[in-house]
């Protein structure tokens, strides 16, 4: 290997999964991997079970129109953010995605959540 090519690794950016973890604060790279594996999860179900809740519901997303949009955030955003918390749960990653639910709710309604 060259002295340049051992310099220029030396000064290069973390990897993403090292940057996630300092971010959000936590012990291990298995913590970042479970978290991922919980978004990744919630992501899947919301998208397998949001047609037939919409069938449920009597709303054909066929066709467009804005209350529509509508009715997909008042009904699958809240969905999202149970299945995110049921998941996290699941995987022991619970009070990460706690924390992270309160900061959003203190963000949209402000003042301080518990």
């Amino acid at each position: 290997m060259k002295k340049q090519d051992i310099a220029s690794k030396s000064t290069a950016r973390p990897h993403f999964m090292t940057r996630l973890k300092e971010k959000w604060g936590l012990k291990s790279m298995w913590q970042v991997v479970l978290i991922l594996l919980v978004f990744a999860l919630t992501g899947t179900t919301v998208l397998l079970i949001k047609q037939p809740l919409l069938q449920f519901l009597g709303v054909d997303m066929s066709q467009g129109g804005a209350w529509k949009t509508v009715l997909y955030l008042l009904f699958v955003l809240p969905l999202y953010q149970l299945i995110l918390l049921f998941y996290g749960a699941l995987l022991g990653q619970f009070s990460f995605f706690w924390e992270k639910e309160k900061a959003l709710f203190r963000r949209i309604f402000g003042g301080r959540t518990s």
